[in-house]
Order: structure tokens, then sequence, then C-alpha cells
């Protein structure tokens, strides 16, 4: 068998330096990570998938190894960040393509399905915010007047970050290694990366434009939620079925990230609607 290795390049799509993980052949599929994240949330499932699917797994800019250009400069909404995907689609010129985007990332997969039907062939979303939810006590603080920020950008360190994937983003009884909730950590640590991730965290508390989207999508659509997420209600996937036209859901045993939390049976999962013919 052989050896799968990833490979990672850089992509101009909207003005902006974008990286992007390639592995495997086949159908291409694209991942799209959540907030905080980068194409590392999918590092247990790349290789699987690459088994059957030209994967291309990006990290969104402001995140990972992307460019992180200033509020000022990068518009860090949706609109954009569907955009970004849609030339980085072009620029590869690998055609119609799989979706797969988790919280975030799934929010940026459903406003591309609604506005460029033309790039999405089959959409997965996970866990995706697209109805106001209850916020955390940590998130609350984050966003109070002028001191929310200073504590986001200057007092959110390691301790409290891991402590927020730990509590918040993973389920109990994870087995998530700590040394890649630290590799997120190192790629949010720094004064750019932390502007454009508070930027990004204040565009998406307007959900308006996502609901209005829902009925939009034409593309073959599959929910998938952990049954356990406390990040985002996982009552929100029926209300997402009900009004996404062919769309069915999953549930994993898992909290917000079942891709890391429960790799083998999101692949199954996965596979089994992006393959089945009968779609």
């Amino acid at each position: 068998m052989a050896v799968l290795t990833p490979i990672a390049r850089d992509v101009t799509a909207r003005g902006t330096r974008t990286r992007v993980v390639e592995i495997g052949s086949g159908p291409p599929l694209v991942l799209l990570h959540g907030f905080l994240g980068t194409h590392r949330v999918f590092e247990d499932v790349l290789e699987p998938l690459a088994s059957r699917f030209h994967v291309l797994a990006l990290d969104l800019p402001g995140f990972g190894d992307s460019e992180k250009p200033a509020p000022s400069r990068f518009n860090y909404g949706l609109e954009t960040f569907a955009e970004v995907v849609a030339d980085v689609i072009a620029a590869l010129n690998v055609g119609r393509s799989h979706l797969i985007g988790h919280g975030l990332g799934g929010s940026v997969a459903l406003t591309l399905a609604a506005e460029h039907p033309e790039f999405v062939d089959h959409l997965v979303l996970v866990a995706p915010q697209i109805f106001p939810q209850s916020l955390s006590r940590q998130t609350r603080s984050f966003l109070m007047p002028l001191l929310g920020a200073f504590i986001f950008k200057q007092v959110f360190g390691r301790s409290m970050f891991r402590r927020y994937f730990n509590n918040e983003v993973y389920g109990p009884g994870h087995a998530v290694p700590p040394d890649r909730i630290d590799s997120l950590y190192d790629s949010f640590n720094s004064p750019a990366a932390r502007e454009s991730a508070y930027a990004v965290l204040r565009a998406s508390l307007d959900t308006r434009t996502s609901i209005a989207r829902l009925t939009r999508v034409r593309a073959p659509t599959m929910v998938v939620w952990g049954r356990a997420d406390s990040l985002v209600t996982p009552l929100d996937a029926a209300k997402l079925v009900r009004q996404i036209p062919s769309a069915c859901m999953e549930f994993v045993d898992s909290g917000h990230s079942p891709q890391e939390e429960q790799p083998g049976q999101f692949v199954f999962t996965v596979q089994k609607f992006l393959l089945d013919q009968r779609q």
C-alpha cells in the first residue's frame, strides 16, 4: 500500500496567503476547521479520508499557518471566508468539491453552498453555529465592552486555552492529545492571530444571514453532531435538517469535535454519505 504523505502549499485567495494541506487522490474533498482551530483538528481523519478522496484541508485566514491580515484589511465574516474557499478551489482547479465544515467552518461551508452552488457537490456540516446560542461565562467575558478585548488578547493564556478546549470543546473522557491543544494555542498566541480571532468572534455573533441561507442550499447535506456537545446545542441538528432541503443527520458519541474524539466513527459516517451513489 502506498504511503500517503500530506503536502502543504500556499494559495493566494482574496489577496491573502492561505495554507492548504493536500493528501490523497479521487473526488475532491475540502475540510474547514472551526473557531481557534487549524487543519490539525482533522489530523486523525486525513489519511483514512485520503484513501478515497483528494483531501484539501485549509487554514482559514487568521488561523494556523495562513496569513493573519489586520481586520482593517480583511473582513473576517462568513461571506469573505466563503470567497476564500471558492478562490482556493478555483486556483487548484479541482472542480466541484465535497465540503466538510466544523463549527465556524460549517457556517462557511453553508455560505459557500448557498452563494456558489457550482462549487459544492455534497455538504457535511459538523456542529455549525447557525442559530443563536447561550454563551458560556468565559465567552461572555470576552465580549464585555473594552475589558473583553483586553482579556482575549492579553489574558487568555495557555492554561485558560487548555481549559476551554477540555471543558467546552471536547466531551468528558475524550482522548485528544494535549500536544494538539498546545499546537492550536501556539498558532493562536501572536498579536496578529489574536486580533484576527477576536474579529471572527465578534462577527460570528449575528447568525441571521446564516439562518436566511438555509433554504437556499441545494447540495445533498448531512448534519453531524456530538451527543455531548456543550458548546453548540445538539438540538440545533433537527432544526437544520428541517430547513435544509435534502438533509439528513447523524449523531456521534462525542463533544463538539467528533472528528477528533471519535475519528473512526466519523470517517465511516462521512464516507458512507459521500460515496453513496443513491445520493
